[in-house]
């Protein structure tokens, strides 16, 4: 039952594989055998601002946030991940150290995860993870980039146009809180936002 389990939760993220780089029987049961499937419940941690970020996150099925909390309290959500997409803290996962930001579930939520050092193992036993997971960061640095660079010169209409775009298959599942700290914007800012959006010009 539980190596049913484990092959089922495994299928999406081998699929995500073959589709920058055909997987070989062995290849595959390499990732079987060096990612496990983790379940997190609606609001449990994945990681803690203050700890070790010890393993990389593939998103099976659910959704994660990671985000940063204020000395005011206020969340400041740097990114979603909802089915097939990654999910870590990179500095703290490369370098060993605390991590100033959190991961939590905004759903029930299933993820393949794998430590550092059995990454290293996957590197090293088949080298075209490493060049899988050097494409994965290029495009997860020019994400971030921007991102940034929408922060300081795009209005709160054309973010909100590119996060529709970007995570399409989150606005009907995220509450409207968590869209608007995505944005930078209050929940009721963004409610005018889509209303004026929906309403025919005239």
């Amino acid at each position: 039952m539980k190596e049913n389990l484990v092959q089922a939760s495994v299928e999406p993220l081998i699929d995500y594989f073959n589709r920058h780089i055909p997987l070989n029987v062995e290849e595959r049961e390499l990732v079987t055998e060096l990612f496990k499937p983790r379940l997190y419940r609606k609001k449990q941690y994945v990681l803690q601002e203050g700890d070790v970020c010890n393993q990389f996150n593939f998103v099976v099925r659910g959704c994660l946030r990671i985000y940063k909390i204020d000395e005011k309290g206020n969340t400041h959500i740097i990114q979603f991940a909802p089915e097939n997409w990654w999910i870590n803290d990179i500095r703290s996962f490369h370098k060993k150290q605390p991590s100033e930001l959190n991961i939590d579930a905004l759903e029930d939520t299933m993820v393949l995860q794998i430590s550092h050092e059995n990454l290293i193992t996957l590197y090293k036993t088949a080298p075209k993870f490493d060049r899988i997971f050097r494409v994965l960061l290029e495009n997860s640095f020019v994400t971030l980039q921007n991102r940034l660079l929408q922060n300081i010169s795009s209005t709160a209409e054309e973010r909100y146009l590119s996060f529709m775009q970007t995570y399409s298959q989150l606005s009907n599942r995220l509450p409207q809180t968590q869209i608007a700290s995505f944005l930078g914007i209050t929940p009721e800012f963004l409610s005018r936002l889509r209303n004026r959006l929906v309403k025919p010009k005239s």
